[in-house]
């Protein structure tokens, strides 16, 4: 089992030849190629550069923020969805 890690949205990525992957949003239209230049191997970074190509957009699941101080009669419900961009690796 052979993989390689990449770091794309100040997140890193566990990935492996032909797996989808998703990652915080890439400014790419679905179908685009992009490079991925921070890779690590071994411990090293910018070891070299890593092909994807877009699949496709999305939204994550919900996450609900909520904001309350006991007996003041504040409370406030919030709900965010982060962007995602699903990526398939050459």
């Amino acid at each position: 089992m052979s993989y390689t890690i990449i770091k794309t949205g100040g997140k890193q990525f566990a990935v492996e030849s032909g797996q989808k992957v998703r990652v915080p949003s890439i400014e790419a239209e679905a179908g685009k190629k992009v490079d991925i230049d921070t890779v690590f191997a071994g411990g090293t970074a910018a070891v070299g550069s890593i092909k994807a190509t877009v699949v496709g957009h999305g939204l994550g699941d919900k996450v609900i923020v909520f904001k309350k101080k006991r007996r003041k009669q504040y409370k406030r419900k919030q709900g965010h969805r982060q962007g995602f961009t699903e990526i398939q690796i050459d």
